[in-house]
This record gives C-alpha cells, structure tokens and sequence, in this order.
C-alpha cells in the first residue's frame, strides 16, 4: 500500500511539474527567460546555429537583422515574414522590398534543432528576434536581453508590406509618421537607422541620387561630392540592378557608430539615411550617437522596444512546426 501510496504521490507531482512547465509557456506577456522551465536551451540554441553560419558568411549578420525589423513593421512581430507563399495567397517574403532578404536557412535550421530538443515549443518569431541580437553580437555589437514568449503569425499578406515598410527614398515627415504608427519615436527612428553600419545596399536604390536626382539629370547635392563620384565607379548608371555597395564602406561587417560618422560627413548612402539630418531633433541625435558608448546603449534599448511591436502571446497564433508554414 506504501509504494503504491508513493507512486500515487510521484504521478501528482509530475503532473504538477508538467502543467507548471506548460503554463510557464504560456503567459499573456514576454518576458525575459520565458523558456527557462519548458526549454532551458532554446536561447543557447538559436546562438549556436547563428554563429555557426556567420562563421562560414559573415555577411549573413546584416540581413538577419533586417529580416527582424522587416517582421515587425508588418504586422508586428510574429514570424509573418518567414511563411512561404500558397496558390493565390502572396506572403510577405514575395513582396517586392523583401526579394533581397537573405538568412532564412539560418531561421530553418535552428527551428529544427529546437524541434529535436522541445518539440512544439519555441515560436518562429522568438527564433528570428533572438536570432537578430546574436548576429549583431557576432558582429561586435551590443547584447541585450530578449524578451520572449511570441507566438507565431498565421497570416501573411504582400499587400501590407509597401505601406508599412520605410523606403529608401523617404523624407523625414514621412520616417516620423511610419516609426510613430509602430510606437516608436524619433530617437528610435535614428538609432535603429544605425543598424546600416553593416550590410549592403543595391545600386538601384540610390542610383537615382547620383544621375537623375530631380528627373534633369542631376546629383543629389546632400551628398558629399567625393563620396558620389565613389558610388559613381562602381554604379556605372541607373539601368544597373545588380551592383552592391557596403552602406559603410570602411567597416561593412562590424557593427559600430561609423554610420553616424559618414552621416555627419554626408555619406548616407540612402535618402532614407541622409534624411536624418534635414530635422533639427534628429541632426541632434545623429551627433549624440558619437558620444563613447551612446550608440550602444540606445541601439540596444530601442530594439527591445521594436522586439514588442504587436506581438501575440497568451493562445493567439501558434507555435509552428516549421517556419515557413503554418500548422
């Protein structure tokens, strides 16, 4: 009677154990360590496939940042950017500004990984937003704590994407109102600008700056004039839809404040970019980000802030088995 007393007892305590765990991972909000109970070594996980891949292409750490920001400007930060297209139902990843989005293997494998270890647990979209932090970090940039506990989106809409994304072509006002609509104010807008301190920038997104700034055939005259005649060798003209420049061209794979530097020195390689310093509040900040260790700072906070734009948590959404499709 005893050990089927003791067994009893054992049982309970398991069951306890198993539902503490599960509402662990089930909580209407992020938090930090949000898979401590459930999945002690999801964040662990997604750092090692992360480095792993940038090891082999260093070059993958800009775009994986950019897929994050991506995700969350449109619909908020769910994973929407990482489900693959149906018959008749275009998702996010087939609209036009995300064609260039690079990095979702690296998104793949560590879902995988985790599915070995903690089937059906870790979402896509905590995948992606710790996935962002550690390819800065691969890059000598900052860390910061991630937030998690987002579910998965399990909607996808090319149609959203145009309206909610920044161009590279747009002025100031229309920067403001977009980060604002996100939640996100002007320091934000500048600091997270700054994220173009690694990565590239195709010819056609700013060859209009060099050869027909106004549609007479003219030069931007923000831009420094060494700088234009540079990006003028290497864009031999505005047909050219192929060519990358580095968007900082003196540390394209380290992550530091050089991109505040060239901006001060009218080296933005976007309009986007060089719209920073048409606003007097913004000028402002763009100079402070120069300031020892600001940057940092700010870039680390104000990704926290992007990393909790619309998510869904609680029993919204899913957590997908693979990412690029919903259950």
């Amino acid at each position: 009677m005893a050990s089927r007393a003791f067994v009893a007892n054992i049982v309970i305590l398991l069951g306890v154990a198993i539902l503490f765990s599960v509402t662990w991972c089930e909580a209407a909000y992020l938090r930090y360590d949000f898979y401590r109970s459930c999945c002690p070594s999801a964040e662990s996980t997604v750092r090692k496939v992360v480095r792993k891949y940038i090891k082999k292409d260093e070059t993958l750490a800009a775009p994986l940042l950019r897929m994050h920001f991506h995700d969350c400007f449109v619909r908020g930060c769910d994973g929407s950017v990482l489900l693959n297209s149906k018959k008749n139902k275009v998702a996010e990843k087939d609209a036009i500004p995300n064609l260039t989005l690079r990095g979702f293997e690296v998104i793949d494998d560590a879902k995988a990984e985790l599915e070995k270890i903690c089937p059906g647990v870790v979402s896509c979209a905590d995948i992606l937003s710790l996935a962002a932090r550690d390819a800065v970090v691969a890059s000598k940039g900052p860390y910061w704590e991630v937030k998690t506990g987002r579910r998965d989106g399990m909607i996808s809409r090319a149609g959203e994407v145009l309206s909610n994304l920044p161009a590279f072509f747009d002025n100031f006002t229309k920067l403001k109102a977009l980060f604002a609509r996100k939640g996100l104010n002007v320091k934000d807008l500048v600091v997270l600008s700054g994220a173009h301190t690694i990565g590239i920038g195709h010819c056609s997104s700013f060859s209009n700056r060099l050869y027909n700034f106004t549609g007479k055939g003219d030069m931007d005259p923000s831009l420094d004039k060494s700088y234009a005649e540079g990006l003028k060798r290497k864009c031999k003209s505005l047909a050219d839809d192929t060519t990358i420049v580095p968007m900082d061209p003196g540390s394209p794979l380290t992550f530091d404040s050089d991109y505040f530097s060239n901006l001060k020195s009218h080296r933005g390689l976007f309009q986007s970019d060089s719209a920073l310093l048409t606003n007097h509040i913004s000028k402002i900040i763009v100079e402070k980000q120069l300031q020892e260790n600001s940057f940092f700072d700010n870039f680390k906070y104000s990704m926290q802030k992007m990393g909790e734009i619309g998510v869904l948590h609680g029993s919204a959404g899913e957590i997908r088995k693979h990412c690029a499709f919903v259950k």
